[in-house]
């Protein structure tokens, strides 16, 4: 469970820190519908960019903004319907964007999530205590950028082969950056920073997106709502949920699946990992570059026993995708093909880590043979905005991009996408990879043996957690009474 005890005389100073700061905390209620934002809090956002580090871009965490830049307030939850002449499929496949929260990526979210009930308990210090964001990329920004927003002091600590968009935009935020050795795939490297700066500093608070339950719980909650409320609006007479596909990374957006198995209990979860890394599918290791996803390990926070399905993406086909959407040979292509100009238009909103997901989906309603009736749901966590360094590197290594690379690629990549790689998990499959958690979490970093067999074997476990949201927006109504500058009075 996600630790709600109070420390009274720490949790006053915050308080009155907050004040000062002009802080209003919205609730995981109010992440899932902005609509109940303080209208106060609402109207001031017009003066306020997407990506500004102003407090009141707090009650931006939420699937539900405008799709613009600055001055907007909230909208319908930003989603796209990806067309048949991409997917190559006859199941509908959706996507919902994350470009529209701040810092461009849905990982804000999930930081909020972990930093919040450690905030409105008073277990942490703003004043006393850097909050440590652990990342393969994502993350670590969504938990400087949070922290600037509350006036706290940050260390971001993520691979050094991410991209040069990431470390350019944390130095400007973090207090602290830390670049570990590797890449995507060097999560252990992490960990290993992480004890180091446990052990050796006592002004450190770790925010491990790995292992801390409020990234699972804001998932869960909020953006599994938003999946529900796309499903609601796209869904027709007779259509049924065939599954949600999204990769493993932190194990926070697969929580998603959760709520969507409550209301559709036949849809598949998909997890998918690079198949250059392929520890889900067979206990395997690598290096590989779809940004964002970590592996090597199974994540505390996955529920491995709602998992259908395990994914394996080549990590080749999203970077040649990545290219086909974004340079002129390839939209020219797509065009060609009987892709809409408005929807080209939209490619952009398509990270690396997106395009896996997009495949992920893909895989998944091809291996069960999905029909016009199936809708597949997945997530979009960033876009392009912070991978244009790539496709430079990509046009230095390997030429311009031609319009025979865009013919091989859309044929091969996406209209040649097969279920190769795709493993329908029995119980003692999902058990197997549920195992995986020993070696990590119980041997390196000192968990308890009883709470992971509980996370297999206790019905309640998940519901647990799942049930907290309702006590942490109590908690976050009480400190926001408290702070006294808002009322949770709307119009």
């Amino acid at each position: 469970m996600i630790n709600l005890q109070q420390d009274p005389k720490t949790l006053e100073k915050t308080i009155s820190r907050a004040r000062e700061r002009k802080l209003f905390l919205p609730t995981f209620d109010m992440m899932k519908d902005p609509r109940k934002m303080p209208a106060a809090v609402r109207d001031q956002l017009t003066d306020v960019g997407l990506w500004d580090v102003n407090p009141l871009n707090l009650a931006r965490i939420t699937w539900h903004n405008a799709p613009q830049a600055s001055g907007g307030q909230y909208s319908g939850v930003n989603f796209l319907e990806i067309p048949r002449e991409i997917t190559g499929t006859r199941a509908r496949i959706v996507t919902l964007v994350g470009k529209w929260f701040p810092t461009g990526a849905h990982k804000v979210g999930a930081t909020y999530g972990v930093l919040i009930p450690a905030l409105i308990t008073g277990q942490f210090d703003p004043e006393i205590h850097k909050a440590v964001w652990p990342s393969t990329g994502n993350y670590c920004r969504g938990g400087a950028y949070n922290s600037a927003l509350l006036d706290c002091d940050s260390i971001a600590i993520l691979p050094e082969g991410m991209s040069a968009e990431r470390f350019d935009w944390l130095k400007k935020i973090a207090g602290e950056v830390i670049a570990t050795y590797g890449t995507e795939s060097n999560v252990k490297e992490i960990f290993d920073k992480v004890n180091e700066l446990r052990a050796t500093r006592d002004d450190v608070f770790i925010f491990d997106q790995f292992q801390e339950m409020g990234n699972h719980l804001w998932h869960y909650t909020v953006t599994g709502a938003a999946m529900l409320e796309v499903l609601d609006q796209v869904m027709e007479s007779g259509d049924r949920l065939g599954g949600f596909a999204a990769a493993t990374g932190s194990g926070g957006t697969l929580a998603a699946g959760d709520l969507l198995k409550e209301h559709f209990p036949h849809a598949k979860i998909a997890a998918s990992e690079a198949l250059q890394c392929p520890t889900l599918l067979y206990n395997g290791y690598g290096s590989h570059r779809i940004e964002g996803i970590g592996d090597k390990h199974i994540p505390w926070i996955h529920n491995v026993k709602n998992t259908d399905v395990a994914v394996g993406i080549d990590d080749e086909a999203t970077i040649r995708i990545m290219r086909l959407f974004n340079e002129p040979a390839g939209q020219d292509y797509l065009q060609k093909q009987g892709v809409s100009p408005d929807f080209i238009d939209q490619l952009h909103l398509f990270g690396i880590s997106c395009i896996g997901n997009m495949l992920s989906a893909v895989k998944l309603a091809k291996y069960y043979e999905m029909t016009e009736q199936d809708v597949v749901i997945t997530v979009n966590t960033d876009s392009m905005e912070l991978y244009q360094s790539r496709l430079a590197e990509e046009t230095e290594t390997n030429g311009e991009y031609t319009t025979e690379d865009a013919i091989a690629d859309y044929h091969r990549y996406l209209m040649g996408t097969t279920i190769d790689h795709t493993l329908e998990l029995g119980y003692y499959d999902r058990k197997r990879i549920h195992h995986l958690k020993y070696f990590t979490w119980i041997e390196q970093q000192g968990k308890d043996v009883e709470e992971l067999d509980a996370q297999w074997h206790d019905a309640t476990y998940w519901d647990t957690i799942h049930n907290q949201a309702s006590d942490i927006d109590r908690l976050i109504g009480e400190f926001n009474e408290r702070v006294g500058l808002y009322t949770a009075q709307t119009t």
